[in-house]
């Protein structure tokens, strides 16, 4: 239905005449009722009746009038949520890492709070490879996701992505088993490796790095909490990647990885061409106002180390 003679229909069921609808729209009473006529052809029913010299609504007619309400507000809605220059104004569902959640994304909705408080956001927990399948399904908005300089993400065609930092990691093991701060990969050829239980990419980086110095790990743990990989080095578990720039609790120390090193970046991804959505467009803006990271692109760079404490 042409929401426009839906618009003529509200105003006749308010005004009560062709006459006056026709002088508030600036057109002429044949043209209203032409247009309340074609409405009626497109709704298969008679929408007014004659009363005396003028017309009044049928009960369809009063039915219609109550729908358009709801449909003009919904189409005026929608017109103002896709207006780039309208106040943002929405609700943003949201997906990622526990780290990216916490380091990058917390600070901004706080900002946003005050500075438009018309956008919500909704937060959920996952690892990259469910919130790549969610942000393709579009059952996100936006993917907090992280991968590692050895075992790069294959980016969908349909997703952009943008870098926001990123950490280097090194080889978590007991304390009281090494005496140096650089790990030599070929001292720890037997021990059991522990990875990530929810994304393959922690996997794949063991997997390179071991064949890099000849030999094939022995996993035998996955883990998605760092705190529990840290449980299970310390009660000599095995051994397992941890961020060099997390805190880690006594007794466990994190080894510097040299030729290769482990490099870990967060990204923030998009459904392509959604970035102008404005509630969008602003929490994008506010990720790279506090981590300096440039606009939406499609290929995936490796900005330096920065700071953030990295953790899955």
């Amino acid at each position: 239905m042409d929401t426009r003679r839906l618009q003529l229909l509200l105003a006749l069921s308010r005004l009560g005449s062709m006459r006056a609808v026709a002088e508030a729209h600036h057109l002429t009473t044949s043209t209203v009722s032409q247009q309340i006529a074609a409405l009626a052809r497109d709704a298969g029913t008679d929408l007014v009746e004659p009363k005396g010299r003028r017309v009044r609504l049928t009960p369809a007619g009063r039915r219609l009038s109550d729908h358009a309400v709801t449909i003009l507000a919904a189409v005026e809605a929608a017109r103002v949520d896709l207006d780039p220059d309208a106040e943002p104004a929405g609700t943003l569902r949201v997906g990622g890492f526990a780290t990216g959640i916490r380091v990058s994304l917390l600070p901004v909705l706080a900002d946003l709070a005050d500075t438009h408080p018309r956008v919500d956001a909704i937060v959920s927990e996952y690892e990259p490879v469910e919130a790549f399948r969610l942000l393709v399904d579009d059952d996100l908005d936006l993917a907090l996701v992280y991968d590692y300089n050895l075992a790069p993400a294959s980016l969908n065609p349909a997703l952009d992505a943008v870098a926001l930092w990123s950490t280097p990691w090194g080889l978590g093991v007991r304390a009281d088993t090494t005496h140096g701060t650089t790990a030599d990969l070929s001292d720890y050829a037997d021990e059991t490796w522990i990875v990530n239980s929810r994304n393959t990419a922690d996997e794949a980086a063991v997997r390179t790095l071991a064949a890099l110095t000849g030999f094939t790990p022995r996993i035998a743990h996955q883990i998605d909490s760092l705190d529990l990989v840290e449980d299970l080095i310390l009660g000599g578990y095995g051994v397992g990647l941890l961020p060099l720039n997390r805190p880690t609790r006594e007794g466990v120390s994190v080894l510097r990885l040299a030729d290769p090193a482990v490099v870990m970046t967060a990204y923030a991804a998009t459904r392509r061409g959604r970035e102008s959505w404005a509630p969008l467009r602003v929490l994008l803006d506010g990720l790279c106002s506090v981590t300096g990271c440039a606009p939406p692109h499609r290929d995936w760079p490796r900005p330096a180390a920065a700071d953030p404490p990295a953790s899955r």
